[in-house]
């Protein structure tokens, strides 16, 4: 389990270099104010600002000579005291952690690539150490020898330190500490010469490389820190890249499991289909279709679409097409299936007033005739050779699935001929915008699109390809809706 990270202290402004120093005449400032000026600061408050104002004169220190500038050191950009600070803002900020509340000479001078002051922060402890994790912190500097136990593990004498193996795993325990208190930060562990492999180990476990604390110079641990920081981050990049792969392979065979199969085996028509969820990065949406040959030769196909685009909608959809499904191979068809997935509708939806529309289609053995019944969804669009594609009647259309107890769905026959193509379609592809105004596509701005795309020449898959692209132009962008299309063709 991840340890909770305490509350971020907020760093005093001075360490920032974002307020002026204290002049002159201004008087003694907080962190300058003798004991007994301010009775509610407690020992340790006064022993954290002089860890601080340490660690400020190690980062920066102050030039001897009044009024000058030499540009040598770290801390030559910084104004003398009682002139305002007008150095730039720092590219890293590391954070020490060891237990000298004194401060610890083990860091030297540190400068950047650009030439710029590295910031370091200290911390005394793991409690500490979280306080002053802020977002700018780069690199945590981890020193093995010097840090404190994991705060569950008390000592007879307050130093956290152990002989032989058991100073290893409390060493090795801190780090892992340390690791989960930051996950996003790079971490230098430090080691004496004679230690090499407990800097191997401490890398083993996570750090982004190890130091030997006696042979350190300031450029030497500079080049480690913008190392270890870019090597973090090009591990994380790694890392992001390897889960968005896996999340997009989990992502595919997801879709191949709930997106359906269809079952079409000794039939003479070729099935097309196209999907697309209407919410941003989104598997599926509320749409839904299937496509079944039964035993007697009869394949029956249908095109849903619960009301709504969330994730439950789109989980609603798939346990209707399975119920469908289901349902079909067992023998039922038209009104009476119509009726028995209404009553999965009502026992699984989450709202009582989450419906769904359904087109349900069952074209007979000789493919010249179909059985069509209609639950509040669009009337398909049957073409023929010679004669422009049309929608099929809808005057008996029953009401949508989940909306009236005990209704009813006629089934209507309509003739097909010996050669055609039938396209079912949830209202994503009809309700789309023509241009930049609020004019919507319908149902007869959808029929001259196929219209022109047959009169290209266009069939099945690239069809269905054209007519999406083309709404979708007309839309001015991505649609809004759900949309799914099925398309059924027979040929002579």
């Amino acid at each position: 389990m991840p340890v909770p990270v305490p509350r971020q202290r907020a760093i005093p402004a001075v360490e920032c270099g974002q307020a002026p120093a204290a002049s002159p005449d201004s008087g003694p400032s907080k962190e300058q104010a003798p004991p007994g000026t301010h009775p509610a600061e407690n020992p340790t408050t006064r022993r954290e600002k002089a860890r601080e104002t340490t660690t400020e004169k190690r980062e920066n220190p102050t030039d001897t000579s009044p009024g000058t500038h030499t540009g040598t050191g770290p801390g030559s950009d910084r104004a003398q005291s009682g002139r305002t600070e007008s150095a730039a803002p720092t590219n890293l900020t590391v954070l020490l952690i060891e237990d000298d509340p004194a401060g610890s000479p083990i860091v030297p001078d540190l400068l950047d690539q650009a030439g710029k002051p590295i910031r370091v922060r200290t911390a005394r402890n793991l409690t500490e150490a979280g306080r002053l994790l802020t977002d700018d912190v780069h690199c945590i500097l981890l020193d093995l020898a010097l840090s404190a136990p994991a705060p569950a593990r008390t000592g007879g004498d307050g130093a956290g330190h152990g002989t032989g193996d058991a100073e290893g795993d409390d060493e090795l325990a801190v780090l892992r500490h340390v690791l989960e208190l930051a996950p996003r930060h790079a971490v230098l562990a430090l080691t004496s010469s004679s230690d090499a492999e407990r800097g191997a180990e401490a890398v083993a476990v996570g750090a982004q490389d190890y130091l030997f604390r006696d042979e350190l110079d300031g450029r030497l641990l500079s080049r480690a820190i913008r190392y270890a920081v870019e090597r973090k981050r090009s591990d994380s990049a790694e890392r992001r890249l390897a889960e968005g792969r896996l999340r997009a392979q989990e992502n595919r065979r997801l879709e191949r499991g709930l997106l359906p199969t269809p079952l079409l085996a000794g039939s003479p028509l070729r099935f097309a289909a196209r999907y697309r969820p209407g919410r941003s990065r989104a598997l599926l949406g509320g749409d839904f279709y299937d496509v079944v040959r039964t035993p007697d030769g009869t394949v029956h196909a249908m095109i849903g679409d619960v009301c709504g685009h969330g994730p439950d909608e789109a989980a609603l959809g798939v346990e209707l097409r399975i119920a469908w499904r289901a349902l079909t191979l067992a023998g039922l068809c038209g009104d009476q299936l119509l009726g028995t997935l209404q009553q999965v509708l009502e026992h699984e939806r989450a709202d009582d007033e989450i419906f769904a529309t359904l087109c349900a289609v069952d074209i007979s053995p000789d493919g010249r005739r179909a059985g069509l019944c209609l639950a509040g969804h669009p009337s398909p669009l049957l073409s023929r050779p010679g004669m422009p594609a049309r929608l099929l009647p809808y005057d008996n259309n029953g009401p949508a699935l989940g909306l009236l107890p005990g209704a009813r769905w006629p089934r209507m026959q309509v003739e097909l001929g010996a050669e055609w193509s039938l396209m079912l379609y949830t209202d994503g592809l009809i309700e789309g915008h023509v241009g930049g105004g609020r004019e919507r596509l319908g149902q007869d701005g959808m029929v001259e699109v196929v219209r022109r795309q047959i009169a290209e020449g266009l069939t099945g898959e690239e069809l269905l390809r054209a007519t999406v692209n083309e709404v979708r132009e007309l839309n001015g962008g991505e649609l809004a809706d759900d949309l799914a299309v099925v398309l059924l063709d027979r040929t002579a």
